[in-house]
């Protein structure tokens, strides 16, 4: 009995140092064996590892591509007109070793942090080169620019045990205080346009109205002399015929002008003559036996 009640807390402990001494490490990590805060092992292949349990610890890195979003900065290309970027970065832990000794303890929070000192410098950079402007950055020729980034970074990063894969810019803005009088000039611009156009068009307009009036008094005047010459033939024709009907019988012509003159004198109905009645004008109703109406008052 007393041999199971030694026995039992031995069983214990052995399990609890043979568990302390196993690590397992998969195919997504890497890992360092640190002992008293030294570098004892380089584990990079997964499987089932042992450690010496309470004397030695394992650090855990991530073998996979990680991403890093930077703080939008601000850059000042060679125009001098400032620009807002933020970009991203692909980077994965290359040297495990190197990484440890370069973050310390910080482990990848740290590695960003000190990439993120990389990145931003580098960027600035780059914008502000000689020849780089604000439309160069905003043109095809801004993958050239990131290339140039991304080689500049994976430099300066090796340092850190980091493999900068690529670095991308995500936003390209002009500073909150140059926005609104970016967009005053923008409107301004837009407005002298829409001037320019508005007067381009009253004077087109313009144009095609006096070429259409001075086109409708032509073809009026046309019409009109056109019309005078029809009309002054048609009467000359009229004329000759009643000339030629009237000259064969010179008593009816007579005739028919008094009638017409009748016709024409009393047309309305209150119709008022002062007139002697043994006036010419009435020399064919005298002798036809009609009544000669009583002069007027």
């Amino acid at each position: 009995m007393r041999r199971i009640t030694y026995i039992i807390p031995v069983v214990v402990l052995g399990v609890a140092v043979l568990l302390s001494s196993v690590f397992v490490v998969d195919e997504r990590q890497r890992a360092l064996v640190l002992q008293f805060g030294q570098i004892r092992q380089v584990i990079e292949e997964p499987g089932l590892n042992f450690k010496i349990p309470f004397i030695q610890e394992v650090v855990y890195y991530d073998d996979r591509i990680l991403s890093l979003d930077t703080a939008p900065i601000e850059v000042t290309p060679s125009d001098d007109r400032r620009l807002v970027v933020d970009a991203f970065a692909r980077f994965r832990i290359m040297d495990v070793v190197q990484f440890r000794q370069a973050v310390g303890a910080g482990g990848i929070r740290a590695g960003e942090e000190r990439l993120e000192g990389i990145l931003n410098p580098t960027i600035r950079a780059v914008l502000g080169a000689d020849g780089v402007t604000s439309n160069t950055i905003l043109s095809s020729e801004r993958s050239r620019l990131m290339d140039q980034i991304t080689a500049e970074a994976r430099l300066r990063a090796a340092a850190l045990g980091l493999e900068v894969l690529d670095v991308r810019l995500k936003q390209t803005n002009l500073p909150i205080q140059n926005l609104e009088a970016t967009f005053a000039r923008m409107r301004a611009e837009r407005e002298r346009e829409a001037t320019d156009e508005r007067a381009r068009g009253e004077e087109a307009a313009q144009r095609v109205r006096a070429q259409a009036d001075r086109t409708v008094v032509e073809l009026v005047s046309d019409a009109r002399r056109e019309a005078e010459i029809i009309r002054g033939e048609a009467d000359a024709e009229r004329n000759g015929i009643f000339a030629n009907a009237f000259g064969q019988d010179q008593e009816f012509f007579e005739f028919y002008r008094s009638m017409t003159a009748y016709e024409r004198a009393l047309m309305q109905r209150n119709s008022t003559m002062v007139i002697s009645p043994d006036s010419e004008f009435f020399e064919y109703l005298g002798g036809s036996g009609l009544a000669v109406p009583a002069p007027a008052r």
